[in-house]
């Protein structure tokens, strides 16, 4: 529960306290109340109301925020079927939230799932079943650090090469495509660049 109020909190932290208009997840119950906590409004009580009094106030979300989960139908341990099924929020909010996402057109978790197994494969010490485990916080942040931005400014990824004007693809990161440097970085290059410039 700590770890999803604390994922959350930085989420609405990110974007400026303002609620997004789409969440996904798997079905992790913890996410729910998180979400309900960090971006639900308090919800004025009526007063001398019989019965005992609540211990935290209800809340209520915002407008327009809609939460979806997947669920995952297994046999003999196989994903067989996924069932898309919406929390918080209406079904026709969910579609046109769908409809206006410029990255997926359906509930699903493959970004992050896809982050998680890039993060294992090329982080030993979060590889399931292993002694490589971290002993000490502090370096696996920095391992997690260190995989994370590499991966975003030295691993080009295949679906976001661009044809140019000459029909050749160009090869791209998630930093280039998004518009944070202007070239693929090497690993050496990564690693030699001062992480704190002076003015």
């Amino acid at each position: 529960m700590e770890n999803a109020e604390a994922i959350v909190a930085e989420v609405k932290q990110r974007l400026g306290g303002e609620p997004p208009e789409l969440i996904t997840r798997d079905e992790a119950p913890a996410y729910a109340t998180a979400i309900e906590h960090t971006f639900g409004v308090p919800v004025e009580q009526a007063p001398n109301r019989p019965g005992r009094p609540r211990i935290a106030p209800r809340r209520r979300l915002p407008e327009g925020l809609s939460y979806a989960t997947v669920h995952k139908h297994r046999r003999n341990h196989r994903v067989v079927a996924l069932e898309r099924r919406p929390t918080f929020g209406t079904r026709s909010a969910l579609e046109a939230a769908l409809e206006r996402s410029a990255v997926s057109r359906a509930v699903n978790t493959s970004f992050l799932e896809n982050r998680h197994a890039t993060d294992r494969g090329r982080n030993a010490r979060k590889a399931r079943r292993t002694y490589r485990f971290s002993k000490d916080w502090r370096v696996h942040e920095a391992m997690t650090y260190f995989t994370l931005y590499s991966d975003n400014f030295c691993w080009p990824v295949r679906t976001l090469g661009i044809r140019g004007d000459d029909g050749r693809w160009s090869r791209r990161t998630p930093a280039l495509a998004a518009g944070l440097t202007d070239h693929v970085w090497t690993l050496e290059e990564w690693l030699r660049f001062p992480a704190l410039q002076s003015a």
